[in-house]
C-alpha cells in the first residue's frame, strides 16, 4: 500500500509537472500572440494611413489633370478668339485707314517752308505760292484751298526743320495738276530761293509704308529712271 501511495503521488505530481508546463507554454504562446497581433494592428495601421494618403494624392492628381484638360480647352477657346479678334482688328484698321486716305484724296504736302511764313492768312497766301511756284502754265488761276494748315506737332525751335503744309484743295482734278508737276520737277522746286518739294498728303499708316521705299527711289532717281509708288505702297518703274 505504501508502494502504491508512492507511485500515485509521484504520478500525481509528474502531472502537475506536465501541467505546470504546459500552463507556461501556453502563456509565452499567449504573449507572443499578442505580441504579434498587435504588431499587426500596428502594420495594418500604417498601412491603411498609407493607403488614404496615396487614395489622396491619386485624387489630387485626378483633380489636377481634369483642370488642366479645361484649362487647355479654356486655352484654345481664348487663342481661338485671340485670332479672330485679331482678324478683326486688322480688317477694321484697313478701313479705317482707308476711310481716311479717302478723306485725304484732296489734301496735298508741302516740305520745306520757312515757319511762319504764310502769316494770319494760310489759306489766302498759299494758293499764290502755288500759283508763282508751278506758274500759269500749270494754273489757269490760284487753286481754292478749303483750308491750310501747318502739321498739328509742336513747333519746332530755330534751326530744326519745319512742319510740313497741309492744304487741301477745293477742286480734285487741280490737286491733280498740282502732284503731277510736282512729281514732273522734282527737285527742282523752290520759293523764294529756298527748295521746297509738294507731295500728296496721305494717313500714317500709309506714310510709314512709303517711307521704307525712300532710299530704293532715290537710287533709282539716280539711275535715270522714273519710279512711282502706287496706292498704298507698290512700286512702279
Amino acid at each position: 500500500m505504501k508502494a502504491a501511495n508512492v507511485s500515485a503521488y509521484l504520478g500525481r505530481g509528474e502531472e502537475k509537472d506536465k501541467e505546470d508546463k504546459h500552463g507556461g507554454h501556453s502563456c509565452l504562446l499567449e504573449d507572443h500572440r499578442r505580441a504579434l497581433s498587435a504588431d499587426f494592428k500596428s502594420a495594418i495601421s500604417t498601412l491603411e494611413a498609407k493607403l488614404d494618403r496615396i487614395q489622396a494624392t491619386v485624387s489630387a492628381i485626378a483633380s489636377l489633370e481634369s483642370n488642366a484638360n479645361l484649362q487647355d480647352e479654356r486655352m484654345l477657346a481664348l487663342e481661338a478668339t485671340c485670332a479672330t479678334l485679331t482678324d478683326s482688328n486688322a480688317k477694321l484698321l484697313a478701313k479705317v485707314t482707308d476711310l481716311e486716305s479717302r478723306s485725304r484724296r484732296n489734301n496735298i504736302r508741302i516740305v520745306g517752308l520757312p515757319e511762319s511764313i504764310e502769316g494770319p492768312h494760310p489759306s489766302t497766301f498759299f494758293p499764290k505760292l502755288l500759283m508763282e511756284v508751278l506758274g500759269e502754265g500749270v494754273l489757269d488761276s490760284p487753286p481754292e484751298c478749303d483750308r491750310a494748315h501747318r502739321s498739328l506737332t509742336d513747333k519746332p525751335k530755330p534751326g530744326q526743320r519745319p512742319r510740313p503744309v497741309i492744304i487741301r484743295v477745293h477742286r480734285y482734278q487741280q490737286k491733280e495738276k498740282i502732284i503731277r508737276e510736282a512729281r514732273a520737277r522734282r527737285g527742282k522746286l523752290q520759293y523764294q530761293g529756298t527748295p521746297i518739294a509738294i507731295y500728296q498728303d496721305y494717313a500714317p499708316e500709309v506714310m510709314e509704308q512709303r517711307y521704307k521705299y525712300r532710299e530704293v527711289m532715290a537710287e533709282l532717281y539716280n539711275l535715270g529712271l522714273k519710279p512711282a509708288l502706287l496706292f498704298p505702297a507698290r512700286l512702279s518703274i
